[in-house]
C-alpha cells in the first residue's frame, strides 16, 4: 500500500528544528538546577563524657564481639541472613536501585505503537489507524538532575533505612542473648537459695524437736522456703521470653529450644571500653543521620521539579501513521501512511498560581527536611551522650557489687571456720551463704544493666555490619 511522500517537508522541518534546538541550548545554558544546599553542622567537637575513656573500643561493625562469645556471634550472623524484616529491606532497596538505574530514562527517547479505530459521523464506515510514535523530551530547567536527584533520595533513603534495621535487629540480639545468660544466672542461684532455703526449714524442725526452735520459727522458715521456691517463676518467664525474642529476630516460628540452651556464660568485663571516635563520625555511621541527609537531596529535588513546572517543556516528537478507512465488517477502502516530526513545546500560560503554590511548598519541605537533619545529628549525639554516662555509671556500680560479693565471701569463709570451731551453728553458716548469693544475684543484675549500656551505645552510634552493596551517593 502507497506511503505518501513527506520527504522534502520533513527534511525541511528537521533543519529548522535543528536550529531552534542550537537557539534554545545557547538560551537555556544557564539555567542549570539549582545547587544542593548546604547541611548544617551540629556535632560537637568531642564527647562530653571524652575524659572517663580509658581504653579503645571495638569496630563499629563487629561490636558485639567484644563478649567473646562464639554462640552469640553465630546468632547475629543467622539474624542478619535470616531476619524478615531484614529481608524486606533490602527488596526495598532492590526495587529503588532497579528505579536508580533508569534515572535519566524519562529524558530519553520514547517509542511506541498504537492503534485505534473511530466510527464516521453517519455510522456508514470507521477509519482504522495504526502507527508508530516517538518522542524525546530535553529535561531543560534542571527537570533531568532534579529527577535524577529525587531518584537518588528514595535509593538513600531505602539504604538507610535498611542500615537502621540492621543496627535495631544486631542490638535487639545481643540483648536478648544478654537477657537470656543473666536469666539463666538468677535461676541458678534461686535454685541455690531454694535449696539453701529447704535446708533451714529442715534444721528449723529438727531444732523444734529438740525443743530448741518453736513452732513460730518452723512456720517462718517455711514461709521462706515456699517464697525461695516461687521466685524461680521469675527467671524461667525471662529465659522463655529471650529465647521467643530470639527466634522472631532469627525469623524462626518457634519457642527457640535451639537457642543457647548450654550453662550460663559469664559476661565480659566491659567497664573499662570507650568510644575512639568523635561525634562528627555518627555523620558516616549512624542511619537516621544519614537518611536525613538523603531526605534533604530528595526534596530539593522534587523543589527542582516545581520549579521547572513554570517552564516549557521542550523535545522532539514523530510519528508514522497509517489509516484505512472501513466499509461495511470486512472491505477496506484506499489506505495511505504519514510521516509527521517537528518539535513538541508544551508552555504552561494561567493556572490560577497552582504551579507557584507547588514551588513554595517544596520549598517549605526542603527547609523542613533541613531542620530534620539537624534534629537527627542534636539528638544522635545526644543518645551518645546518654548512653556514655550509663555505660560509666553501670561500670562503677559493678565494681562496688564486685567487691560487694568478695566481702561475703569472705564472710562466708568466717562462718564455716567458726562453725568448725563450734563457735557458731549451721544457721549462721547458711545465713552467710544466703547473703552471699544475694549479692551475687544483685552483681548479676548489675552486669547485665551494664551490658545493656553497653548495647545501648553501639546501637546509638550506628553499629552494625554494612551492607555488600553500597547505597548511592547523592546526585549534584
Amino acid at each position: 500500500m502507497p506511503i505518501r511522500d513527506t520527504s522534502n517537508p520533513t527534511r525541511s522541518l528537521s533543519r529548522g528544528c535543528a536550529r531552534l534546538g542550537v537557539v534554545l541550548a545557547a538560551a537555556l545554558a544557564g539555567c542549570a538546577v539549582a545547587p544542593l544546599p548546604r547541611l548544617p553542622d551540629e556535632a560537637p567537637s568531642r564527647w562530653q563524657a571524652e575524659g572517663r575513656a580509658a581504653a579503645a573500643a571495638p569496630d563499629l561493625r563487629g561490636w558485639w564481639k567484644a563478649f567473646d562469645d562464639p554462640e552469640l556471634d553465630r546468632l547475629v550472623d543467622a539474624a542478619l541472613k535470616d531476619n524478615l524484616g531484614l529481608a524486606q529491606a533490602a527488596l526495598r532497596i532492590e526495587g529503588a536501585r532497579a528505579l536508580d538505574a533508569h534515572r535519566s530514562s524519562p529524558f530519553l527517547p520514547q517509542f511506541g505503537f498504537r492503534t485505534y479505530a473511530e466510527p464516521t459521523p453517519d455510522s456508514s464506515a470507521s477509519y482504522f489507524q495504526a502507527g508508530f510514535d516517538a518522542k524525546w523530551e530535553f529535561g531543560l530547567f534542571g527537570r533531568a538532575q532534579s529527577q535524577a536527584r529525587v531518584v537518588a533520595g528514595d535509593l538513600g533513603i531505602a539504604g538507610s533505612e535498611a542500615q537502621s534495621a540492621r543496627v535495631s535487629v544486631v542490638a535487639e540480639v545481643v540483648r536478648s542473648y544478654v537477657d537470656l545468660r543473666a536469666a539463666q544466672r538468677r535461676r541458678a542461684l534461686m535454685q541455690q537459695l531454694s535449696a539453701d532455703a529447704q535446708a533451714r526449714r529442715e534444721l528449723v524442725v529438727t531444732r523444734e524437736r529438740l525443743r530448741l526452735a518453736s513452732s513460730l520459727d518452723v512456720a517462718k522458715a517455711g514461709a521462706q522456703a515456699i517464697s525461695a521456691q516461687a521466685a524461680l517463676a521469675e527467671p524461667e518467664a525471662a529465659i522463655t521470653r529471650a529465647r521467643q525474642q530470639l527466634s522472631v529476630l532469627l525469623g524462626r516460628n518457634g519457642a527457640g529450644e535451639d537457642i543457647a540452651t548450654d550453662a550460663p556464660a559469664p559476661m565480659p568485663d566491659l567497664s573499662r571500653l570507650a568510644v575512639d571516635a568523635v561525634p562528627a563520625d555518627l555523620l558516616r555511621s549512624r542511619p537516621e543521620i544519614g537518611r536525613a541527609e538523603y531526605e534533604v537531596l530528595k526534596k530539593a529535588g522534587e523543589l527542582g521539579l516545581a520549579h521547572a513546572d513554570l517552564f516549557p517543556r521542550v523535545g522532539l516528537g514523530g510519528a508514522l501513521t497509517y489509516a484505512a478507512k472501513v466499509i461495511g465488517h470486512t472491505r477496506l477502502s484506499d489506505a495511505d501512511g504519514i510521516v509527521t516530526f517537528g518539535p513538541a513545546i508544551d508552555i504552561p500560560l494561567f493556572d490560577w498560581g497552582q504551579r507557584h503554590a507547588v514551588e513554595q511548598a517544596r520549598d517549605a519541605e526542603l527547609k523542613a527536611s533541613l531542620l530534620a537533619y539537624r534534629q537527627a545529628v542534636i539528638e544522635g549525639v545526644a543518645e551518645v551522650e546518654g548512653a556514655l554516662a550509663a555505660l560509666h555509671a553501670q561500670g562503677e556500680r559493678s565494681a562496688l557489687l564486685e567487691r560487694n560479693v568478695a566481702a561475703m565471701a569472705a564472710a562466708v569463709d568466717g562462718a564455716a571456720t567458726l562453725q568448725r570451731l563450734g563457735l557458731a551453728d549451721r544457721g549462721d553458716l547458711g545465713a552467710a551463704t544466703t547473703a552471699k548469693i544475694e549479692a551475687q544475684g544483685d552483681l548479676v543484675q548489675a552486669q547485665q544493666d551494664r551490658s545493656i549500656a553497653f548495647i545501648a551505645l553501639y546501637k546509638a552510634l550506628g553499629g552494625a555490619p554494612l551492607p555488600s552493596v553500597p547505597s548511592a551517593e547523592p546526585a549534584q
